[in-house]
């Protein structure tokens, strides 16, 4: 359904547990009743009831049906890219013009995880054009709000063009996610969808309606087409607009230092907090000089090394870097740093780039936030920066330097702080996923690679006290639980996994091959020739399918164990942040890993469970939310109406994670804004930071993150294990 465009917004959001709605809802509910009134809070395009009339719905290898509730039962299935069920209007048109978002609360009513995407469409749509879009993962047996911004196309935009970006400016008639916006006077359909299913998967359709005002956007100046370019100032801005905060010389940009001291200053950190950042003011616990994981009073907490209890709340990416594309878009910059000699140290070039305008190509890319600290702190710029950045995260309340950091940060030892380690090697050939293959465990370059990984912390990282533990690799392509087994036997007849998987065949089904075919139902004329075959496995197979992707689980997540206890046995292994998983996945991490690590980009996780059904500690790697009032052009995967909105998201987020009994910590994603331009491995340029690309902090952030970080251990202990 994305038609040629894989911007998909992860944005499931999940209800179990009271769930308050979008910051927008909350607002127009504590409104005056005649403002609410004048409003009008909701419009419902589709709840349990209504009467779905003849030619409304339009099946493409989907089934779909009214339960005795009410609500939409839909069943996708395999043997297209993808299958969809169609809602039409029943009028041949809503106008959701009044309203802000567009929302659907959706069950998982079949027995695997999955994702599924829903799409609005006006005339034209194509799933770039005309449309708007959002895909996420549902959990079996849990209900989702999937939540999209309206964002609205103008017909007279400006016809300019512009590429290499997921976000674009309104004014030229784009929108988020690769450009797509509506005319929400003329929506004509809701499409719900797959996308490559191997199994079929079921959702109950409970509820779709629009709700809340319009976003703010930025003060936009009007403009000539013809002299829109160029369109980015030299601090990385867009031009043609004005929003609070936005640098305009470069004695203003120095003049934000003396300004932040003050901040700072008046805001110099928790009390009863120690060195670590855990709690002095409370219980004492067993020290062991390094960090590591106790169950005190019913709750999974960090203990730091002096015994104190510890959560980990930080920001991923603590660094200045933030290079985008310059190719093919030079003339959209106006006096361009990356022309002064000074600055030729921020060049640079995107060696891989998962998809959109720049894919299959090694494009120059300039790093203007970095152009913009050097400028910022003078000479000894890094410094200085690095000195701020520790004092920063401090003041904010937050005791954590999470994945992706600047290594010559973090090893000044100010902070403690998670490392990432990678793996590498041979791929999965029959695998497939959004980042890429599935390593093949079974390689022997795989288990040297994470070996070499970690023996390159020695004297840094490893058995380092202010090291938290490892982050290993990153959203993974699990697929669902027979995916891998599958991906094994249909790959080439030389990958290990294949060859490990026949043998095991073999040793259960013995020398002649029969046995196998009467169990599976398949007319393999011999051992070679399965081997040799690269078809997909049938149904009948599913244990044999389901015990070998258990058996790769453990390849991988024992090798990363291993590897992790031989160099740094003082360091907490904290998984490989599941974005995408199966239940066999999350059961295998939950018993090798010290921490199960999720990235969850939803709106509240008080109610979050590992999905292994296993009572571990777990941490959540990323999140993060923005909006489109500071003259970004992308909110990123979960969407507010303004930087007031956003910072109460960050504290109901924060706030829900510490009465989570089984959550010890959650990382921000990220410290600084993506480049309004987008970054060079996917166009990203999501508004997502703690700074913007001049490094000057959103200040409506930070007081809602101080507001929660600074009560958070009293938040964390004297909340009931029992509550949800």
């Amino acid at each position: 359904m994305v038609r040629g465009s894989q911007a998909w917004m992860m944005v499931g959001l999940a209800l179990a547990g009271g769930l308050v709605g979008s910051p927008v809802e909350a607002q127009a509910q504590a409104a005056p009743a005649s403002e609410v009134q004048a409003q009008v809070a909701e419009q419902t395009l589709f709840a349990p009831g209504m009467a779905l009339g003849e030619g409304r719905l339009e099946l493409r290898f989907a089934e779909a049906r009214v339960t005795e509730r009410g609500t939409l039962r839909i069943r996708l299935k395999p043997g297209t890219e993808w299958p969809e069920v169609c809602l039409r209007a029943p009028d041949g048109k809503w106008d959701v013009s009044r309203f802000g978002y567009l929302n659907m609360r959706v069950s998982n009513v079949g027995p695997a995880a999955a994702g599924m995407g829903w799409r609005i469409d006006n005339k034209g749509a194509d799933g770039s054009r005309n449309c708007l879009q959002v895909f996420g993962n549902v959990v079996p047996g849990q209900s989702y709000e999937y939540i999209v911004p309206i964002v609205r196309g103008t017909s007279d935009g400006l016809k300019v063009k512009m590429f290499g970006m997921r976000g674009y400016p309104p004014e030229i008639g784009g929108g988020m996610g690769g450009g797509r916006s509506i005319d929400p006077s003329r929506v004509l359909c809701v499409r719900m969808f797959g996308h490559n299913l191997t199994e079929p998967i079921e959702m109950e359709i409970e509820r779709i309606w629009a709700s809340g005002t319009p976003g703010k956007q930025a003060e936009f100046r009007q403009v000539d087409p013809d002299r829109f370019f160029p369109c980015i100032d030299t601090f990385g801005q867009f031009i043609h607009r004005e929003w609070p905060g936005k640098v305009h010389s470069l004695d203003e940009l120095r003049g934000r230092i003396a300004e932040e001291e003050r901040d700072l200053a008046a805001h110099p950190g928790p009390q009863g907090w120690n060195r670590w950042g855990g709690w002095a003011d409370g219980p004492q616990l067993k020290a062991t000089g390094f960090f590591r994981v106790e169950k005190y009073q019913g709750k999974w907490w960090l203990v730091d090394p002096d015994g104190r209890l510890f959560i980990s709340h930080g920001a991923d990416c603590v660094t200045y870097g933030n290079s985008t594309p310059i190719d093919d878009r030079e003339h959209w910059f106006q006096d361009f740093p990356g022309n002064d000699e000074a600055f030729k140290s921020c060049w640079g070039t995107q060696g891989h780039v998962v998809n959109g305008y720049y894919q299959g190509k090694r494009p120059r890319t300039f790093d203007i936030s970095q152009a913009n600290v050097r400028r910022k702190y003078g000479e000894d710029w890094f410094a200085r920066f690095s000195d701020v950045t520790h004092r920063r995260l401090r003041s904010w309340g937050m005791n954590t330097i999470a994945n992706w950091s600047n290594e010559r940060i973090y090893l000044q030892r100010r902070t403690p702080y998670f490392a990432c380690l990678g793996t590498s090697g041979r791929r999965l050939e029959g695998s497939r996923g959004y980042w890429g293959k599935f390593v093949d465990v079974f390689a022997p370059e795989f288990a040297e690679s994470i070996r070499k990984s970690i023996r390159g912390q020695v004297g840094k990282s490893a058995n380092d006290p202010w090291c938290i533990g490892y982050f290993v690799d990153n959203e993974m392509s699990w697929g669902g639980e027979l995916d891998l087994a599958k991906a094994a036997l249909m790959s080439p007849a030389e990958q290990p996994a294949k060859c490990v998987f026949v043998d095991d065949l073999k040793a259960k089904y013995g020398d002649d091959i029969a046995k196998l075919n009467a169990a599976w139902g398949t007319a393999h004329a011999s051992w070679d020739a399965l081997v040799a075959s690269r078809e997909e496995p049938p149904a009948a197979a599913r244990q044999d399918l389901l015990d070998f992707t258990r058996k790769t689980a453990r390849q991988y997540f024992r090798t990363v164990r291993d590897a992790i206890r031989e160099v740094a046995p003082n360091q907490l292994y904290a998984g490989c942040r599941f974005a995408w998983s199966n239940r066999v996945a999350t059961e295998t991490a939950a018993e090798f890993c010290d921490i199960v690590s999720y990235n969850l980009y939803r709106r509240d996780v008080s109610a979050f469970r590992c999905t292994s059904g296993k009572d571990v500690p777990v941490i959540i790697g990323e999140f993060h939310f923005g909006a489109l009032d500071r003259g970004m052009f992308h909110t990123g995967l979960v969407s507010t109406p303004s930087q007031e909105a956003r910072a109460q998201a960050y504290y109901t987020y924060v706030a829900g994670m510490l009465r989570n009994p089984q959550l010890v910590g959650c990382h921000w994603f990220k410290y600084m804004d993506e480049p309004c331009t987008g970054r060079g491995l996917d166009g990203e340029n999501y508004q997502i930071g703690f700074l913007d690309i001049a490094d000057t902090p959103y200040q409506e952030t930070v007081d809602k993150c101080r507001e929660v970080g600074y009560q958070m251990y009293r938040l964390r202990l004297e909340a009931s294990p029992e509550q949800k």
